[in-house]
This record gives C-alpha cells, structure tokens and sequence, in this order.
C-alpha cells in the first residue's frame, strides 16, 4: 500500500542559504571515514590534512589533534567530543559574515 504523500518532492529539513559553500568538512562526516578504536596517532597519519568546519573557520584536522591529549579513541563520539572541546560548538561562519 502506497503512501500518497510519498510522491510528493520533500523539502529539505533545513533551508539552504544562497552564496558562498563553506570551506572545510563537518567533522561527522571526516570522522566517518575512520574505524574504531583508533591511536590518535592514525588519526592524524590518515585524516590529518582534512579542513573541518569550527565556530571559528576552517582549520587542519592536524592541527587541532596537536591540543588533544587523548591517546587511543575508542569511538567516533569520544574524537568528536575531543575536537569539540578544543574547536568549540556553535555556528559555522559563512562568506559573508
């Protein structure tokens, strides 16, 4: 049984802005790419030249790892909290902020 909704073209859940894309990667998705457990050393070595997205622009994965102490992750949500902790949460800037 069909739904008859289920035809219609959705709609994105969020608008999408017009202008400039912005520059980097959300860290969700660079963190995806890796498996778990994993040294924060293999980490850097495979991931560390991505540019992620921060409240502040864009910065080197690399760069961020060098201001976490953690070791060894265990999952993607303990390097996500780690870098979160170093980067920051909020808005991402956009070009023409």
């Amino acid at each position: 049984m069909a739904d008859d909704e289920s035809d219609e073209e959705e709609e994105p859940a969020v608008e999408l802005g017009e202008g400039e894309p912005v520059e980097g990667a959300p860290l969700a998705r660079v963190a995806s790419r890796l498996n778990w457990g994993m040294a924060h050393s293999e980490i850097v070595d495979r991931e560390g030249d991505a540019t992620i997205r921060t409240p502040d622009g864009p910065r080197q994965l690399a760069d961020v790892m060098a201001e976490v102490d953690v070791p060894y992750f265990e999952s993607r949500r303990e390097l996500t909290d780690a870098v979160r902790e170093v980067t920051g949460t909020g808005p991402i800037p956009t070009a023409d902020e």
